[in-house]
This record gives C-alpha cells, structure tokens and sequence, in this order.
C-alpha cells in the first residue's frame, strides 16, 4: 500500500507550518501590545493555515490507489 501524494510539496508544508507558528505566536504579542482587537486577524490567518496543513496531511495518509468520491 503506497501513501498519497499531498496537495502540498515538501518546501510548501515546511513554509506553511513556519507560517503558522509565526502567525500563532504573534496574535497574543499583538493582543498584548496593541489595545483593539487586530489580533483575531492572526488567528483567524493561524487557523486557516492550520486548516490546510491537515489537509495536506489527510491527502499524504490515503492510499494512493484511493479514488476520491
């Protein structure tokens, strides 16, 4: 049984997930620092960075034989 291919390459999940670590840890620095609410904007870009890394990762765990429905 083969793994799947992701819809990302090797370097794109590397810089996704660098993405999402930047964009994580900077929403509570800049709630911290700045007083409105501009930090959700961080998380809401953490959160659909997050949403592609899982999936990516959903794709790279189906079989490779597996046909989509």
């Amino acid at each position: 049984m083969h793994q799947g291919s992701g819809i990302l390459s090797t370097r794109q999940r590397r810089l996704a997930w660098l993405g999402f670590l930047l964009a994580a840890l900077q929403a509570p620095v800049s709630a911290w620092l700045v007083a409105d609410e501009s930090w959700l904007f961080s998380l809401c870009v953490a959160l659909m960075v997050a949403t592609v890394i899982i999936a990516d990762d959903a794709a790279r765990r189906r079989p490779a034989d597996a046909t989509s429905d």
